[in-house]
């Protein structure tokens, strides 16, 4: 008797600290309640272990990683954007709201001086990465959740090596979760031959110091402080379509030249403090560019260190902003309940809404997971793709002729609050146009869902959607 007065005190007790400390995000309160059920100690322990809000850690800060004085400098290089009049085009004069939202959530302004290039898929996105690191005289900054020891990360590998022995500075960040195969001759060559690299919270270390949960999903290249790249693509030979199961791998990349280039810089910058607890200050990191590009290019990174989750803040004013037409494509639909809701709205609104979400799955859970938000968009308006020419990976928003973005940010909850994301915001009509282009050929390869015979699925497939949109906050 005695026994089980005690299980339940200790029960009541892990239930209760969980409601305490998740009152913020009745999501993910829900998940691990439901761990707790089904695995009550061991759950508790993973609670432990992996939900501990980042922003109570005092190991990250962005205050002291850069200067004012340097920003300023960056920022006296720039082309800046101070007024909605001052944005190409009409199509901010009456989106006041959504400009001054997006000045003011994030560190980075919106930028005139730039010039963008859509990178379509892995060969294209790689051919041009390797192209601007070849000319590299200075530095090479490069930051990806994913590095692999197979074909495309040994050809980097070795280009890496023959510009540090140029003597061109060169610094990796890689994440200790994503790049968990990497193995540790591919990072003492690197080493040997001069390049400086650092993981991104190692998996002990992550582990001990309940930081589990939390990754570096961002993709950046910085060359010279003059180029630089953002968007979905890892290294990896499965980009080239080299993974047997998932096929051709559809990904969407970024080029970017001028003003941008310093925002870029700047964030890895503040990941390298946090790895190597080295401040990267000499001006030649944010040199004077000779872009003579005018496209309006914002970048904004979030991260569970910071207050605010200012990419889904900015999803979720450019959804609300909708006149015409929102279009996306994601790997992972594991929406906030806010922008799910702002979906929700806009198709209802009469605005022409359609996402694109991946056939075949490189992760069944959160296929599920996904597939449980569909029925309650197709009764709300929205029209559901799934694509079948293999794996669609790329994460592109395109909002009437107003924005768009590209980035490294899913469309899910993990993107929005646990993960270190960025992504790039455009404004100009030559790129949106582009990834309208990208997006209308994808269309093709995919299956538009019925909604009559999606509601007709196994019951198993239901109950496992269930189940996994349950969990997945936690995804």
């Amino acid at each position: 008797m005695i026994w089980a007065l005690a299980v339940c005190i200790i029960f009541i007790f892990q239930i209760a600290t969980i409601l305490v400390l998740e009152f913020r995000h009745p999501s993910k309160t829900v998940a691990w309640l439901l761990i707790m059920f089904v695995l009550p100690i061991v759950g508790f322990v993973m609670y432990y272990f992996l939900a501990q809000e980042y922003r109570r850690r005092r190991t990250m800060r962005r205050r002291g990683v850069i200067t004012q004085e340097e920003k300023l400098q960056a920022l006296l290089r720039c082309k800046l954007v101070n007024r909605p009049e001052d944005m190409h085009g009409h199509q901010f004069d009456h989106q006041e709201r959504l400009y001054h939202l997006l000045q003011s959530i994030t560190l980075s302004p919106i930028t005139s001086g730039n010039e963008t290039q859509v990178l379509t898929n892995g060969p294209d996105t790689y051919d041009a990465i390797l192209a601007a690191i070849a000319e590299a005289k200075h530095h090479i900054h490069i930051e990806f959740y994913t590095i692999r020891d197979d074909g495309i990360g040994r050809k980097l590998k070795a280009l890496l090596i023959q510009k540090a022995r140029e003597g061109v500075e060169i610094r990796i960040i890689y994440d200790g979760i994503g790049s968990l195969e990497l193995s540790s001759s591919y990072i003492r060559e690197l080493e040997k031959a001069g390049v400086e690299t650092q993981c991104f919270l190692q998996v002990k270390v992550a582990f001990f110091n309940k930081r589990m949960n939390f990754r570096n999903h961002r993709k950046i290249v910085v060359v010279d402080g003059l180029v630089g790249f953002v968007g979905g693509i890892n290294i990896g030979d499965e980009y080239l379509g080299g993974n047997t199961k998932l096929g051709f791998w559809r990904d969407t990349h970024l080029q970017i030249r001028g003003d941008a280039v310093y925002f870029l810089q700047e964030v890895f910058q503040q990941d390298w403090w946090f790895t190597a607890k080295k401040r990267l200050t000499d001006a030649a990191y944010t040199p004077m560019h000779t872009c003579k590009g005018q496209e309006q290019v914002q970048i904004i990174s979030s991260g569970p260190n910071t207050r605010d989750a200012a990419i889904l803040e900015c999803v979720f004013a450019a959804v609300s902003a909708a006149k015409s037409r929102i279009y996306i494509t994601t790997p992972y639909f594991i929406p906030d309940p806010s922008v799910l809701m702002a979906l929700r709205i806009a198709a209802l609104s009469g605005v022409d809404v359609r996402i694109i979400i991946p056939y075949v799955a490189d992760t069944k859970l959160v296929l599920f997971a996904s597939l449980s938000y569909v029925e309650e968009m197709l009764v709300a308006g929205v029209r559901i793709y799934r694509y079948h020419n293999g794996f669609v990976h790329a994460k592109v928003l395109i909002v009437d002729e107003l924005l768009a973005s590209v980035g490294t940010a899913n469309m899910d909850m993990r993107s929005f609050f646990s993960n270190f994301e960025i992504n790039a915001m455009l404004f100009d009509g030559k790129a949106i146009k582009r990834l309208e282009s990208d997006f209308m050929r994808d269309l093709e390869a995919c299956e538009e869902v019925n909604r009559s015979q999606f509601q007709k699925r196994p019951v198993w497939q239901k109950a496992s959607e269930v189940a996994a949109r349950m969990l997945s906050p936690l995804l």
